[in-house]
């Protein structure tokens, strides 16, 4: 039993590698890119710590090269979904009563794993997955991921410790205790980091889970669970499942154990969930947390003192890479005119000097988006921009599926600052210019402000900072990551906790303590040492 009061090592983000030309990390990521190339996976379901087959295997193919089979999974059905719940339930006495300090050891032991063995197994398996290049896969499942589960471990910590006062002869407590049930983890195929996140944080708070990660990010999910099997999760705390969304819904939303959902994913799924629960709220044991990241419609905007070398860069990158397949991407932008005809120059050269192709070429910055439904309804948005008589394409515009799902990063310049594209996710390499007159910067904040239903991210470029001020007070509910010269991608764990309001979700900011404290339940604990024993107050007494 413990008999100690213990100090888990402090957590420091993890560094990112450069995978320079001759370097170490370049040579082994190589090495093992080819290994799982050449190799077939057959990847099975996680439930109550069983490798489970069902012999309905479905093919995974890198999205930049179709004609290839990384390998299959099983795929599972309502009864696989009944044998999660059945385990998580099943483990979750023996895990809430784990002390603390041993789930801490997993998940730290887990983010060393990361980064050391299994570092090159995690990035080719998002890279070849999920059409990442090495940088974006670098910081995203391997760096991210480690700073969650350290971070997470602190965080969880610093939760404990909040206790409230006591005065002479009693002792207060409080118990923060895992909730009562079980947590369903929805997870997106864009970033490993989050896939891991959502099943964990819950998990290290003690509670168990059910997890399906989306179906185009099962082959790198696969490799977060065998890291945690590697670690010591017990069996049964983190159970993953294969099936459709509405397969995995009908069954865990009418569980009178469901206890909460941790979700990312788009805007319209998540209003379905809350709806359907909202629905079922008579079937619960207790009311389900319902935390989720949901869409965004991430923008710039640029006052006329800004530099436009910063603008440039931060619009090519926030715009472009990973495809523009970031809940926090660069997706419209509002530009003074005065600075309009430099910033169109360079940005139109940057984009046009990306190399595209495939991430298993190490020069390539721009690779496919995930899937062929990704790549219609990009597709689509792009096709109808080219007959629109109020939009100019100045940059790309052109995709082709024959070998994967390559979009050309595309900028459309449009004179109706609520045209589609400046409303509307498109979840791709796309971003929508309207260019502003100077004088009405502060009539274009507020332009901004009431265009998107969204508020995730967004940026403020300027030097005048009476403009950057404005920018704060008029946006405050615009974006739940705001940036001041900088790219509105990007945030890092223990630097700018994560998440947005109105309809990019809860905004619970996965990466801090605000998340962890949404899955646990206090409960307060009064101790007297020496108890009254008689009713009679003083006041009572005669005169």
């Amino acid at each position: 039993m413990s008999n100690a009061i213990f100090q888990v090592p402090r957590a420091v983000n993890e560094p990112v590698l450069s995978y320079a030309p001759g370097s170490k990390e370049r040579a082994e990521l190589k090495k093992v890119l080819a290994a799982l190339k050449k190799t077939e996976a057959d990847i099975p379901m996680y439930i109550g710590g069983k490798h489970v087959r069902t012999g309905n295997r479905v093919p995974i193919h890198p999205p930049h090269e179709l004609k290839h089979t990384l390998g299959y999974y099983h795929q599972g059905d309502a009864s696989h979904v009944h044998e999660a719940i059945r385990a998580a339930m099943a483990a979750k006495d023996a895990w809430e009563n784990t002390p603390w300090e041993e789930r801490a050891a997993i998940f730290l032991k887990a983010a060393d794993l990361l980064a050391g063995p299994y570092r090159a197994k995690m990035n080719a398996a998002t890279m070849l997955c999920q059409s990442k290049n090495v940088f974006q896969a670098e910081i995203d499942c391997v760096a991210e991921l480690c700073d969650f589960y350290r971070f997470n471990v602190e965080y969880m910590t610093d939760i404990y410790k909040r206790q409230p006062i006591s005065p002479a002869g009693i002792w207060n407590r409080m118990e923060y205790r895992p909730l009562e049930g079980f947590v369903f983890a929805l997870t997106p195929f864009n970033f490993t980091s989050i896939a891991g996140n959502l099943p964990a944080s819950p998990a290290i708070m003690g509670n168990t889970v059910v997890w399906k990660p989306a179906n185009s990010q099962i082959y790198s999910a696969a490799v977060i669970m065998e890291v945690l099997e590697a670690a010591g999760l017990p069996a049964g705390v983190i159970n993953l499942v294969y099936v459709s969304g509405p397969t995995a819904g009908d069954v865990i939303f009418e569980h009178p154990d469901f206890a909460g959902i941790h979700f990312t994913g788009g805007t319209h799924t998540f209003q379905h969930i809350w709806a359907t629960i909202g629905k079922n709220i008579h079937k619960y044991r207790s009311y389900p947390r319902i935390v989720g990241e949901t869409g965004g419609k991430d923008f710039v905007i640029v006052h006329s003192s800004a530099h436009t070398d910063a603008v440039v860069t931060a619009l090519a990158r926030g715009a472009f890479e990973y495809q523009g397949q970031k809940c926090s991407a660069a997706s419209r932008a509002y530009l003074p005119q005065s600075l309009w005809p430099d910033i169109k120059q360079r940005l139109v050269e940057e984009v046009q000097s990306f190399r595209i192709g495939s991430p298993e070429d190490f020069r390539n910055f721009f690779n496919a988006v995930i899937d062929a439904k990704a790549f219609r309804n990009i597709a689509d948005y792009i096709d109808q921009a080219k007959t629109d008589p109020c939009c100019e394409i100045i940059v790309g515009g052109h995709y082709n599926d024959s070998k994967g799902y390559f979009i050309d990063p595309t900028i459309i310049v449009t004179t109706n600052p609520t045209y589609r594209t400046m409303c509307e996710e498109i979840f791709g390499p796309v971003l929508t210019i309207y260019v502003y007159e100077d004088a009405r910067y502060e009539e274009t904040l507020e332009l901004l402000d009431r265009t998107s239903p969204y508020a995730l991210t967004g940026a403020v470029f300027a030097q005048d900072r009476a403009a950057v001020q404005l920018a704060l007070h008029k946006l405050r509910h615009s974006a739940g990551n705001f940036y001041i010269n900088d790219k509105p991608t990007g945030a890092v764990v223990g630097q700018q906790p994560f998440g947005g309001a109105r309809a990019s979700g809860t905004n619970d900011k996965a990466g801090s303590e605000l998340n962890l404290l949404r899955w646990v339940s206090a409960r307060a604990i009064k101790e007297n040492f020496i108890p009254p024993t008689d009713y009679r107050y003083s006041f009572m007494a005669e005169e």
